[in-house]
């Protein structure tokens, strides 16, 4: 089974950037995308469906062109929710829940604090309440995949400047605490870093300065795996050859 997930900061830009090229490519069996910035109705989604992705799940957010959250899969979800429950999340598209036959997969867009403190506020509510939604759906699913969007780095070697950003929201002493808290206390495994602890291994660059091509860049974009499902994992890398979006796209393989 190959899963991917992939911020395409809008699915019609990435669309118009041969999206489905890259997707018919690597062909995924389940592909979880963020920050979609459009109703599932405003998509043409024949392309999607031509390659086999017959079951698409969309949660979308009430402000148009805004966050928002999709699920396409070759495989029909045993069961589904949209949104955690809570209704100033759920209005800005942030979380979707595909339950499979062996597994449960989660996609989430964390919400950002870079436009000012009110949303900085707005994102450390968030996680606390993720935290709390995520240890309810363990007492109702196994084998949970948490994928998406964090928008935080977890530790110095997932940021190319470490020093200059270490008060910069995504870096923030509480966030990345938050995000030990979540591995350890959660019961989670960073799926990349179980492959992968070499630095210099980004998932998002800013558009300024040329930042992709000197690669100053951020790994903010993650595969939470909890750990009773970790060895199941055959692989987990980061597809830095994908243009479609300022983040690249996240993959894991597993048995």
């Amino acid at each position: 089974m190959k899963v991917i997930s992939y911020n395409v900061n809008g699915i019609r830009a990435a669309i118009k950037k041969d999206l489905l090229e890259w997707v018919k490519g690597i062909n995924p069996d389940v592909i979880c995308l963020q920050e979609v910035k459009a109703n599932e109705e405003q998509v043409d989604l024949e392309g999607f469906k031509a390659l086999g992705y017959k079951y698409v799940y969309w949660h979308s957010a009430q402000k148009k062109g805004y966050s928002g959250v999709a699920i396409f899969s070759k495989v029909e979800a045993k069961s589904t929710k949209i949104g955690m429950g809570i209704d100033v999340y759920d209005a800005e598209g942030r979380t979707i829940l595909c339950e499979f036959k062996d597994f449960t997969l989660v996609n989430t867009y964390f919400p950002s604090g870079t436009s000012g403190e009110e949303r900085q506020k707005f994102k450390y509510n968030f996680l606390d309440d993720y935290f709390k939604y995520i240890s309810n759906l363990k007492t109702e699913y196994s084998n949970l995949v948490i994928c998406g969007d964090f928008n935080i780095c977890h530790k110095a070697i997932d940021i190319h400047n470490p020093d200059r950003n270490k008060n910069t929201s995504g870096f923030q002493p509480a966030e990345r605490e938050w995000v030990t808290k979540f591995i350890t206390e959660g019961g989670f495994v960073d799926a990349f870093r179980k492959f992968d602890e070499n630095p210099g291994k980004y998932s998002w660059w800013t558009y300024r300065a040329g930042a992709r091509g000197k690669n100053l860049g951020w790994r903010i974009d993650y595969f939470m795996v909890q750990d009773t499902f970790a060895d199941r994992l055959t692989n987990s890398l980061l597809h830095n050859d994908a243009y479609h979006s300022d983040h690249c796209p996240v993959e894991i393989d597993f048995k």
